[in-house]
């Protein structure tokens, strides 16, 4: 074993652990992480992480979400699926496509997307599945 092998920390590792995005900053580009995140600015581009999203009432999205748990008081614009609960505040404004196991949605948001709750998906991360696909003769 290399003492150098750079091992990703697992979620549990980075419990209580938060990034965070303060307001008036802008990323554009694509985030991953695996712990929790907290978005107050701006991210134009793709969000993917194994933890939960806050996107707060200055933030904003604007491009795909993959996450285990969402909350969102801003806005969204894009395709998000949520693997556990997605919960839209009252002040969120919601445009584009949702996939979530649980959705919870409080009066006053604005929600103007397709839903499809999918309670029983483990992960929505990319996965090797060999052998599931039905083969043609």
């Amino acid at each position: 074993m290399s003492m150098f092998k750079k091992d990703s920390k697992s979620y549990t590792d980075l419990l209580g652990k938060t990034n965070r995005i303060v307001e008036s900053t802008i990323i554009k580009g694509d985030i991953s992480s695996s712990a929790d995140f907290r978005l107050d600015g701006h991210l134009v581009g793709n969000f993917q992480s194994k933890g939960k999203l806050v996107i707060g009432p200055a933030g904003s999205v604007k491009g795909d979400i993959i996450c285990k748990n969402a909350d969102i008081e801003g806005k969204f614009d894009g395709k998000i699926q949520v693997t556990e609960i997605l919960s839209i505040k009252s002040k969120a404004s919601i445009h584009g496509e949702v996939i979530c196991g649980k959705l919870a949605v409080e009066p006053g948001a604005e929600f103007s997307a397709t839903c499809v709750m999918k309670p029983n998906v483990k992960s929505l991360l990319p996965q090797n599945d060999s052998g599931t696909e039905e083969k043609t003769a």
